[in-house]
């Protein structure tokens, strides 16, 4: 199983520059002079035993799989995941492009050395369409053709995917009048009618409480016995602040905490990227982080499977937004519920503070909130043009006196979170037995996470960036309601992927369709923080790419900065160029330009077009299938979303029309903060970011394309930016190897 052929270009910064980033990995635990220090692990290699246990595996899949046929890709992706998984925080970077089996791959060499090395093999997935593949098809196919009958394997999903027996019953009792409940201003948070509700609706809730009851239904809301309306879905949920725990009368039913349970005995935990980063990101003892919400890090094989969207979910996870307005108003709340607490409690002082102490606190925060709302709506006059109207601050350096407000307001969020966290421990240790208790404790949980959140966003605006790398993005918007929102995001994942995952994980491995620009990694390294001992490969299409698919360019006279005129000569192109008897698929990256193409059409080819927005997703890939099983032809108007994650084998899709580079443009405040630095080193943003970027998506949408061996197709690109700009010669020796007619 040799993978040395395909490996990629790394580069990136040196070691030493990357541990400055994101901080040195955090040490275990301390060790006196005098201590005598347990033995160290012996570091664990990839052995000969564990690699025949491999081949046999591999050797049995082959033979119990009708059809199956042998993989020089698949073979060396198996390989590549060996060795990462094989060794101690080895790292593994995989590009396999469309029918290579990654499932197939990773799970033949993670799996035997997970059980070797008395690890769990977590993977990771960034939509809901791959897990639902992973848990109901593919994992048990592999398990049943490779005698693994005994294996466990575990959907793992946050709190609020489940139903709250608590909140079920709560509403199915109250369900003949609204109540208001102690709620703290969330709509939802809490289990009472905050809202009347809609007719059918407490039948319908209390069909689930008794379906639950009766254990037909296991509580995933993904799942649920009849259809359950989005309305309905936050009142039979809650968040960790909500959640009473251990102390809750319905504990023994919880279907979060059965589901929790159930990952102790797992062998393979399927979860999403969200989870996985929300686990890593909860900080522990000794600076570690990980293990609550899933197994920990270090007794952990991680594969991130549709890992290019790794970066933007570990940036979202990091971000912080405060509604200014929403905070004032919820303080209000907060602070009538002070007199409740301290009389269950029975005590004078709660962390530190007396009533009148925390009731002061929590008045001069709102006065803190509503000067800082004053300053900036006197200080900025935003254009009502954009949508939503957005301040963003140059380089991410506020004006000197937002960034006193925001320090002040991180020392007064941190004062509040001390006493919400010591009030919410008393209420758990206190032998009152009032009824008012578990309410007061659940308000008290929830406004601990608002706090939470409140005071991450205001430790970023008042943070000192390091003139060494990226600054904080920090921008403020105005909400539908017209309040001032602030915003704060890390511009990079790497720092947070550093501390938490590299370091820490017994072994990584990233795998995409879509990994590098042509083999060249360095843009994820930058993005993602890769240690320098991550092996990076990039697999060739198991597929005759060059037999099968044809690439054309035609020669059209617009570039689509002239958006009116290149609009109408795709339309052109689009009316006399497409086999509108087939299936096909036509790519856009704007929805006005797609409403403009479409209202371009003649008449009788717009009868066949099947455009984003008119249905759902689903109801246009169902309707475009029927009509081609009918003959009669068929053509999906689509955005990015259509691009990626799209499965249109066979005569579903025999075009795939490409009408403009897939460049996003750096307004987003993440991406034009980091952009804007990048600049000011002396380094260009367009090159080193904007084009990678654009490779990966395009070469994603080629892959809509041929999906298995007998597929047979063409890509047709309406951006002559491909052939006559400087860096389009970069883009198409990216793209896969098709057959070429290039119109120069």
């Amino acid at each position: 199983m040799d993978a040395a052929a395909g490996r990629g270009t790394l580069g990136g910064r040196s070691a030493r520059a990357r541990l400055r980033a994101g901080g040195a990995p955090s040490s275990r635990s301390a060790v006196s002079d005098t201590a005598t220090p347990a033995p160290a692990a012996p570091p664990r290699v990839l052995s000969d035993a564990h690699k025949e246990t491999i081949r046999t595996l591999y050797a049995r899949l082959r033979e119990a799989l009708p059809g199956y046929r042998v993989r020089a890709a698949q073979g060396q992706m198996i390989a590549a995941v060996a060795r990462a998984l094989g060794q101690d925080h080895g790292v593994a970077v995989i590009e396999a492009p469309t029918g290579t089996g990654k499932s197939m791959a990773y799970l033949l060499a993670g799996l035997p050395l997970a059980k070797a090395a008395k690890k769990k093999l977590i993977v990771a997935t960034a939509t809901v369409a791959l897990q639902e593949q992973l848990v109901q098809r593919d994992i048990p196919q592999f398990l049943a053709l490779t005698g693994n009958t005994d294996a466990k394997v575990v959907l793992a999903k946050g709190r609020q995917r489940y139903a709250c027996v608590r909140n079920l019953q709560e509403l199915a009792a109250g369900a003949d009048a609204p109540q208001g409940g102690l709620d703290l201003g969330a709509h939802g948070e809490v289990a009472a009618w905050s809202r009347p509700p809609k007719p059918g609706e407490p039948e319908r809730v209390r069909a689930l409480f008794d379906a639950l009851s009766r254990g037909s239904w296991d509580g995933d809301i993904d799942r649920p016995p009849e259809p359950l309306e989005d309305e309905t879905r936050p009142l039979i949920t809650t968040s960790a602040g909500g959640c009473a725990g251990r102390r809750c009368a319905w504990v023994s039913a919880c279907p979060f905490f059965l589901a929790r349970n159930a990952l102790r005995e797992a062998d393979v935990v399927v979860a999403n990227h969200d989870l996985v980063l929300a686990d890593l990101m909860i900080a522990g003892d000794d600076e570690e982080s990980g293990g609550v919400l899933l197994p920990a890090p270090q007794d952990s094989f991680y594969v991130f499977d549709e890992a290019h969207h790794l970066a933007a979910k570990a940036i979202d996870r990091g971000a912080a937004e405060v509604h200014l307005a929403d905070a004032r108003r919820r303080l209000a709340r907060l602070r009538a519920q002070l007199s409740p607490a301290y009389a269950l409690i029975d005590k004078e002082r709660i962390g530190r503070l007396a009533l009148d102490e925390i009731d002061r606190t929590l008045a001069e925060l709102d006065v803190a909130l509503d000067d800082l709302d004053i300053t900036i709506d006197t200080s900025w006059n935003p254009s009502m043009d954009e949508d939503p109207p957005t301040w963003r601050a140059p380089l991410g350096a506020l004006p000197e006196d937002w960034t006193r407000a925001a320090l002040a307001l991180r020392e007064s969020t941190a004062r509040v979170l001390r006493w919400v966290s010591a009030a919410n421990k008393a209420l758990a240790d206190s032998r009152n037995e009032s009824s008012g208790r578990e309410s007061i404790s659940r308000e008290l949980g929830m406004a601990r996470e608002r706090v939470e959140r409140q005071h991450a966003a205001w430790w970023l605006w008042s943070l000192e960036d390091n003139p060494d790398f990226p600054p904080t993005a920090r921008w403020v918007t105005r909400g539908r309601d017209g309040g001032l929102v602030c915003h704060a995001s890390a511009v990079s994942a790497a720092p947070v992927l550093r501390r938490a995952l590299w370091p820490q994980a017994a072994g990584v491995v990233l795998t995409s369709a879509t990994l590098s620009a042509g083999g060249d990694f360095r843009a994820l390294a930058a993005q993602v923080g890769l240690p320098d001992h991550a092996e990076t490969v990039s697999l060739r299409s198991p597929f005759d790419l060059e037999r099968q698919a044809r690439l054309e360019i035609p020669k059209l006279k617009a570039l689509p900065d002239d958006r009116d005129a290149h609009a109408r000569e795709i339309a052109d192109w689009l009316a006399g160029g497409l086999d509108w008897r087939a299936g096909n698929l036509v790519l856009f990256t704007s929805r006005r330009k797609m409403g403009a193409v479409l209202d371009l059409l003649p008449a009788s080819r717009r009868g066949h077009v099947r455009a984003q927005g008119e249905a759902s997703k689903q109801a246009l890939l169902d309707a475009h299938a029927a009509a081609i099983a009918a003959g009669e032809g068929s053509t999906l108007f689509g955005l990015a979303s259509f691009g990626e994650g799209v499965d249109l084998p066979g005569k579903l899709c025999e075009t795939v029309v490409v009408t403009q580079l897939p460049f996003s443009v750096p307004t987003d405040p993440v991406d034009a903060t980091y952009a804007e630095w990048l600049e000011e080193n002396g380094r260009n943003a367009f090159v080193e970011v904007s084009v990678p970027n654009a490779i990966r998506t395009l070469v994603q949408y080629c892959g809509r394309l041929i999906r298995n061996e007998d597929d047979t197709g063409r890509i047709v690109i309406l951006d002559r930016r491909i052939v006559v700009k400087r860096y389009g010669a970069q883009m198409l020796r990216a793209l896969p190897p098709f057959s070429r007619d290039i119109a120069r």
